[in-house]
């Protein structure tokens, strides 16, 4: 409809790389607050930002803010494009990191909301921050005179991982668990509408 949009994240991450390449004659990527100040549009009646969905709100919106001063017209998402599980593991990791001698993120080297989890930890008052891939990375040495352990996960980190590291701990001594939770995460994404389609179908198949 001639809008261009402005896609804020990080140039190299694969979900914006993807993104971008699907339309690069109309997206523009916008990496922070400070490319917000300079970004030029071909028309700022008709844009458009949407969010890599592994940034935060509160990473997202510090860059959108700038766009929206410049541009008054900037349409924003639905809400529902808006990835809250990484808001809501940033701001437990806040609320815990100050008690905690150690927090381990447990999730890749390739995700971004993961790396980001231990920069948060850091910043916020933990001692000591490892992201790992799995209890197979934890190293004895991090933990010499630690009392308090906090343990945290990436937005996709399947459960079991995060389990294994507790296990891993308890049979170090760390066997109690406080769990910090600051949100309830009640929203549901929708299915695309060809995954309804086929679920529909499957559904009607088999009554």
């Amino acid at each position: 409809e001639g809008f261009q949009i402005l896609l804020v994240g990080h140039n190299d991450h694969e979900e914006v790389v993807g993104t971008a390449g699907e339309a690069p004659e109309v997206i523009t990527v916008v990496q922070d607050a400070n490319e917000a100040a300079t970004v030029e549009v071909a028309d700022s009646s008709k844009l458009i930002w949407l969010s890599q969905t592994t940034l935060s709100v509160d990473e997202a919106m510090a860059t959108v803010d700038v766009l929206k001063s410049r541009f008054p017209n900037l349409l924003s998402p639905p809400s529902d494009d808006i990835c809250y599980a990484t808001q809501n593991r940033q701001l437990a990791v806040k609320a815990m990191a100050k008690q905690c001698d150690v927090v381990i993120v447990v999730g890749s080297v390739n995700s971004s909301n993961s790396v980001r989890l231990v920069e948060v930890a850091l910043d916020a008052g933990a001692k000591t921050s490892y992201r790992v891939d799995d209890a197979t990375e934890l190293q004895e040495e991090w933990f010499t005179s630690t009392s308090t352990v906090g343990v945290t996960s990436g937005a996709s980190v399947p459960e079991k991982l995060v389990e294994e590291v507790l296990a891993w701990l308890a049979a170090r001594g760390y066997g109690s668990v406080e769990v910090v939770k600051t949100a309830e995460e009640t929203l549901i994404f929708s299915l695309p509408p060809e995954l309804r389609r086929d679920l529909k179908a499957a559904q009607q198949a088999k009554s």
